[in-house]
């Protein structure tokens, strides 16, 4: 079972599920040795005489075998479902290690967990990396987006095989550059993905103005997103949706249609949300997105208020019916604040957890291989480069000048929903973001008024300088006014 005795590999890895698999044999490949564990055994031998058949990747039938069969430092990569699996095997793994071998944890951790991971494992004299993995099960086998963090010594050991497997873009560039010590390549996974909840829920609210609002065939819809897949939305996800309108059924109908109208989620847009709750940012568009889902998971006590609660009929009124092309406007501009509240996010995670994030890089790390690759990610290492201290994206004047285009037909679009019936939570919670954002004053004056009423929590002064604290006793001035 095991690959030539005199051969050491290069690294191994742990877990056999298909991202794994297609990891191996990416690296196979490109010319590394990888040795390879399983907790069910019989997943080793159903690979090497399987997907692996004819390449040199070895297998073990221990982890003792395992770490037997690397090349020092050795390097053993856990493919694994993440939470109490990931600690069982680093666990496991510890007593066949030596001082300076490197534990990679691939899967989509939690980044507090891996930063716990990298000073644990610091304290053993062990290295570890968490890193971030982008692009599904085709990425895995022809180049993903890497996100690598951890400890910065273990960096210079994965380098060269990491860049050699990962997506690269047009001119050559490896979609794979170090992000940050402890859980920072976790936690930049964790904002693509939470991005990606964004685009996702954009798109298919895009999809249903156009379905029930206009009323447009679904080779019609396929031949819109195909043209809008041509220019500024250009993107993975826009190009999946074109392909996702020609597929039928065995019946002639679209096989969308068939699909329940209740969306799974796994967790890492939830942690966006509550981590952009925790550093106080208005991640608004990423939380909507992840409620959306919530929302659609209710699909029995929604198919009994449909009955009961009336409204609108979900359909655009003939005189307020916006155009598809009013329709992509509002599509982009929405998804530039979406890219706008996770970068945000991440630079306020950079200050808090004294990461030095270098944002424009990171959109160079999701141009290809990645599930949010797109066209403007380019404009956005641009619009970093030009200011590297931006505060939003949506000051850049590249964006900036998109956003005053499309603000009009935003607008009709999310008039036109409200006034249809036609629910497009990310589509205006992407509006009042910016609507927001762009007001001088909001009303929270009133609100520190109130908390200053009921609780005494005090409240600034727009005539005295920031910093400076006050406390009026309303119901005394009542009495006295």
């Amino acid at each position: 079972m095991s690959g030539d005795s005199g051969t050491r590999a290069d690294i191994g890895l742990i877990g056999l599920a298909v991202m794994g698999q297609n990891l191996v044999l990416n690296m196979n490949d490109h010319g590394y040795t990888v040795a390879v564990y399983n907790r069910t055994v019989s997943k080793v031998d159903e690979f090497l005489t399987g997907p692996a058949r004819g390449t040199r990747v070895a297998g073990a039938r221990s982890l003792e075998e395992l770490t037997g069969l690397l090349e020092p430092p050795r390097k053993i990569m856990l493919m694994v479902k993440a939470g109490k699996a990931v600690d069982e095997f680093i666990e496991q793994l510890l007593p066949h290690l030596d001082r300076g071998d490197l534990i990679i944890d691939g899967g989509n951790s939690h980044f507090t967990d891996s930063t716990r991971r990298t000073q644990w494992l610091r304290d053993q004299g062990i290295q570890f990396i968490g890193t971030g993995i982008s692009g599904g099960e085709e990425g895995a086998r022809g180049g993903p987006s890497i996100m690598p963090g951890g400890s910065p010594d273990a960096w210079p050991l994965v380098r060269e095989l990491f860049q050699d497997i990962a997506a690269k873009t047009a001119d050559g560039t490896p979609c794979c550059d170090w992000v940050g010590e402890n859980g920072a390549g976790h936690y930049v996974k964790m904002v693509h993905n939470g991005i990606e909840y964004g685009d996702m829920q954009l798109i298919a609210e895009a999809y249903q103005l156009m379905r029930d609002g206009l009323g447009l065939s679904h080779a019609a819809m396929h031949r819109t997103f195909a043209a809008w897949n041509q220019g500024e939305l250009e993107s993975y996800l826009i190009e999946i949706t074109r392909d996702i309108m020609r597929v039928a059924d065995a019946d002639g109908r679209p096989l969308v249609e068939k699909i329940l109208d209740a969306a799974g989620q796994k967790g890492t847009g939830k942690w966006t949300a509550v981590n952009s709750l925790d550093l106080g940012v208005p991640v608004t568009l990423i939380t909507e997105a992840v409620y959306a889902r919530a929302l659609s998971a209710l699909k029995d006590e929604r198919v009994d208020a449909a009955r009961i609660l009336k409204g609108p009929k979900g359909r655009f009124k003939p005189d307020a019916k916006p155009s598809v092309e009013n329709i992509r406007k509002a599509l982009l501009a929405s998804k530039i604040v979406s890219y706008a509240q996770g970068f945000m996010l991440m630079r306020a995670a950079s200050r808090e957890y004294e990461w030095q994030l270098d944002l424009g890089s990171i959109a160079l790390l999701w141009r290809s291989g990645c599930i949010i690759r797109s066209a403007f990610l380019e404009r956005i290492k641009t619009a970093y480069d030009r200011n590297p201290n931006l505060a939003n994206l949506l000051l850049d004047d590249y964006f900036k000048g998109i956003l005053k285009t499309c603000q009009a037909s935003w607008r009709r679009v999310v008039t036109a929903a409200v006034l249809g019936g036609i629910p497009v939570p990310a589509f205006a919670a992407s509006l009042a973001f910016y609507d927001g954002y762009r007001s001088e004053r909001l009303p929270a004056n009133l609100i520190q008024a109130q908390r200053d009423y009921f609780g005494a929590h005090t409240y600034e002064r727009v005539d005295q300088p920031r910093g400076t604290f006050f406390h009026t006793r309303w119901q005394a001035r009542l009495t006295t006014s």
